[in-house]
């Protein structure tokens, strides 16, 4: 990224008047973080949050882990306590569906027939969990995991049940899955592909995975190619999948977690440019000056990657929305994060940080099997990526040494028996 970019931005803004208005097409994470910001920022005019859940902005991690478990609740994800965003006077419209942006008359338009003019506006929409096709789903028992409400219910379904499905063996799928077990539910992954997380990691950490969840009691089956969903032929209150091989598999009931669709509908509507996400610059600006997008339904130029994404993590929802925030004041300060994601999943936290492609070669440090590794994906002696797994103080100094573009001798990096310093 180079000044040209912030030149452009500023330039492109130049010409708008300071924002009195700003509307927030959103409810999530990285909604809150964008009002929050604003606030902090000094930003002291109309501030409308337009979301269609009832809660205000949590974070979502927990929700496949301590919510999913009944270890923590609505009161432990919020990400603003109830009186601290009531100091922040933000006009909250929930639970309401925007369904309209005017970007002529510059309005946005309700389900229920309100509307609200803004100065600047920011779609922080998210996505929704992708749905299995209706012709292979032919049962009510099919779950999937987005929202608070869906994980409150699907623990209680847990709770209540002695085996569970899992359709897709990808992070959601997995974290499911493991907090099952720790539930004392049987738990089988189905996965079409032939490993587990096959888009995100390498062939040794995919089976690293396998081997972590089948060791945990969990039936995985890879290659698994699913064709139908139906109730059981003799329990209506359960499910049968049944497999292009004629197998078949029996379970209480089913969850699917086979990825994410980004809510675009609404921008895509309104002309906004659309392509795997809103697509926006390093400062969250779309295509028209007054329109920003971060979070998950935000594709931006990464950096880092030297190429254009469209991030689902915690992270990129926080940071993201900070940046954004900044630049709806005229503070551009580009969103130029290194990716970085993590999972918890029994006893290992395994955090995974900037580009590893598939194909990587990785170099170890540490035991992989015993749990404690740190896995360095290298170009030219520098640190492109790296997979830590139960070791983040040595994920934070290879944080610390990519940002400076640091070269690394090999040898130091896979002798595990020196101090990495």
């Amino acid at each position: 990224m180079t000044d040209a970019a912030t030149a452009k931005a500023q330039a492109a803004h130049a010409g708008l008047e300071a924002p009195r208005t700003i509307v927030v097409i959103g409810g999530g994470q990285a909604a809150g973080w964008v009002v929050k910001t604003l606030r902090k920022e000094g930003f002291d005019g109309r501030l409308v949050m337009i979301a269609d859940e009832v809660h205000l902005p949590y974070e979502r991690p927990p929700l496949s882990k301590a919510v999913l478990s009944g270890d923590a609740d609505i009161d432990t994800v919020r990400l603003v306590k109830p009186e601290d965003f009531d100091a922040l006077n933000v006009e909250a419209w929930q639970p309401e569906c925007a369904s309209s942006i005017d970007r002529e008359q510059c309005i946005v338009r309700t389900q229920s027939g309100r509307e609200v003019q803004y100065d600047r506006l920011v779609i922080a929409t998210g996505g929704a969990a992708r749905r299995l096709p209706d012709a292979m789903v032919k049962t009510s028992h099919v779950t999937y995991l987005r929202t608070l409400d869906e994980a409150v219910a699907l623990g209680e379904r847990l709770r209540a049940s002695q085996r569970v499905l899992v359709v897709g063996g990808g992070w959601i799928g997995l974290e499911v899955a493991a907090t099952a077990r720790k539930l004392g539910v049987d738990a089988c992954v189905v996965e079409g592909a032939p490993r587990l997380c096959a888009r995100s990691l390498p062939p040794m950490v995919s089976n690293f995975l396998l081997e972590l969840h089948r060791a945990n009691g969990v039936d995985v089956r890879l290659n698994a190619s699913l064709v139908k969903l139906e109730d059981h032929p003799h329990d209506a209150s359960r499910v049968r999948a049944t497999f292009a091989d004629g197998s078949t598999l029996d379970a209480d009931f089913a969850v699917a977690g086979i990825g994410l669709t980004p809510h675009t509908a609404l921008a895509e509507a309104a002309g906004v440019k659309v392509d795997d996400g809103i697509v926006v610059d390093h400062f969250g600006a779309t295509d028209d000056p007054r329109i920003f997008a971060c979070g998950d339904v935000a594709n931006h130029p990464s950096a880092w990657l030297k190429r254009r994404v469209r991030l689902e993590s915690w992270a990129n929802a926080q940071n993201q929305a900070i940046s954004t925030a900044k630049a709806l004041l005229g503070t551009f300060e580009p969103y130029a994060d290194i990716p970085w994601f993590w999972s918890d999943q029994y006893d290992v936290n395994l955090q995974i940080l900037g580009d590893i492609p598939g194909h990587a070669q990785l170099a170890v440090r540490g035991d992989l099997p015993g749990k404690r590794a740190t896995l360095f994906y290298l170009e030219d002696s520098a640190i492109r990526g790296v997979i830590a797994i139960n070791t983040p103080r040595e994920l934070k100094l290879s944080r610390k040494w990519m940002n400076q573009g640091r070269t690394i001798d090999l040898a130091t990096l896979t002798d595990a028996s020196t101090a990495l310093a």
